[in-house]
C-alpha cells in the first residue's frame, strides 16, 4: 500500500526478490491539468501496471467494497509505504498484521513529513523505521531501523532519495523476518537509547505554504537548515516588495553587524546576502515570483538591489 515515488522502491524490492505479491493498494488517479479532465496515475500505480499486478483504487478505505475484494485476496501480511491513516478493519485483516516502513527514526518525527523536518530541526542523522501499526497513528511496536547521517550540506531531496533506496532494503529484510519466525517487537517508549526521552517525540506534521514563509528574524543556522529542509519541494519563501520569492539553496557565514535582519546586500554581480541575527544567509538559487528558478549571477544581470531592500 502505497502512492508515491518513495513508496515504489519496496515494492519494486518485493517484486525482483520474487514474493507473492497479491495485489497493489493506491491512491484513486488525480486530476490534472487546466480543467483537471486528465487524471494522473500515481508512480505506485505504473509500476505496478507494468509488472501486471492487481491494483486497488479505494476513494474510502472503509468502504465494504474494497474490504471485502481485500479480504478475498487473502494476504498473509500487508506492507504500508507513505500511504493514508488505515482503518483498524483493514490493518488487522491479515494472519500478520500490518508493518509500516516510515522515514524517520521513530518514535521521532511521527507525522506526514518527516524527513523535511528532520533537516529543518538540523538533525544529524535518521533512518527508516518499520514497525508494526496499531490505533495510534506511528506508534506501533518497532520490528527494525536503519540509519544514515545527514551531512550539514543535505537537502530534503538528497536525504528523500538516501532512505528511499534504503526503504527498499529494510522492507524486504523485515519480510524475510516475518516468514521465517526470526522478528522481534519493541514498545517505541523502550527504544531510545540509554533511556533517553528528552526530544525523543518530535512531530513531523503535514507542511502547508505558511509552515514554508522564511522568518529572518531566526540565528543564521537555524534558517540554512530551514531552507534547505524545504528544498526544492515545497520550497522556503519570503516577501519583496509584496511578491513571493523561493529560496532554494544558500550558504552561512557567522557574523557581526549592524543591519535589520531580512536585509539584502549585494555587489551586482554574484553576491546576494541577506542579514540574520548572528550573520547572513548568503543565497545561491532562488526564484522570483513569475519567474524561472535560476543562480543569483543569472539574476542579477537583470535585476537591481538597492540601498534598504529587504526580506519579509
Amino acid at each position: 500500500m502505497g502512492t508515491p515515488d518513495f513508496a515504489v522502491e519496496g515494492l519494486k524490492a518485493l517484486v525482483e526478490g520474487g514474493y507473492n505479491i497479491v495485489g497493489v493498494v493506491t491512491m484513486p488517479d488525480k486530476p490534472m491539468g487546466r480543467h483537471q479532465d486528465t487524471l494522473q496515475p500515481s508512480p505506485v500505480k505504473v509500476y505496478a501496471q507494468e509488472h501486471g499486478l492487481k491494483i486497488m483504487q479505494p476513494v474510502k478505505l472503509k468502504d465494504p467494497e474494497f474490504v471485502e475484494e481485500l479480504r478475498s485476496l487473502r494476504a498473509d501480511l500487508q506492507i504500508v509505504v507513505a500511504f493514508r491513516m488505515l482503518p483498524e478493519i483493514v490493518w488487522s485483516m491479515p494472519k500478520y498484521g500490518t508493518f509500516n516502513a516510515h522515514a524517520s527514526l521513530l518514535p521521532k518525527y511521527r507525522g506526514a513529513a518527516p524527513i523535511n523536518w528532520a533537516v529543518i530541526n538540523g538533525e544529524t542523522e535518521t533512518g527508516i523505521t518499520t514497525f508494526l501499526l496499531k490505533h495510534e497513528i506511528d506508534t506501533g511496536d518497532i520490528i527494525d531501523q536503519v540509519r544514515i547521517p545527514i551531512a550539514d550540506t543535505d537537502n530534503v531531496e538528497i536525504v528523500h532519495d538516501k532512505l528511499m533506496e534504503l526503504s527498499g532494503k529494510l522492507v524486504t529484510k523485515t519480510v524475510d523476518s516475518i516468514i521465517d519466525g526470526t522478528f522481534t517487537t519493541t514498545p517505541q517508549d523502550e527504544w531510545l537509547k540509554d533511556g533517553a526521552k528528552e526530544d525523543s517525540f518530535a512531530p513531523a506534521p503535514k507542511i502547508f505554504r505558511e509552515t514554508c514563509r522564511i522568518d529572518w528574524n531566526q540565528p543564521t543556522k537555524k534558517i540554512y537548515d530551514f531552507i534547505r529542509g524545504l528544498s526544492p519541494y515545497p520550497a522556503a519563501w519570503t516577501t519583496l516588495n509584496g511578491k513571493a520569492v523561493k529560496i532554494y539553496e544558500t550558504e552561512k557565514e557567522f557574523t557581526a553587524h549592524n543591519l535589520q535582519n531580512g536585509t539584502i546586500i549585494s555587489d551586482g554581480k554574484s553576491t546576494f546576502k541577506v542579514a540574520t541575527q548572528d550573520g547572513y544567509i548568503n543565497v545561491k538559487v532562488l526564484q522570483l515570483e513569475g519567474k524561472k528558478r535560476m543562480p543569483v549571477a543569472d539574476l542579477l544581470r537583470g535585476f537591481k538591489v538597492t540601498d534598504g531592500m529587504i526580506f519579509e
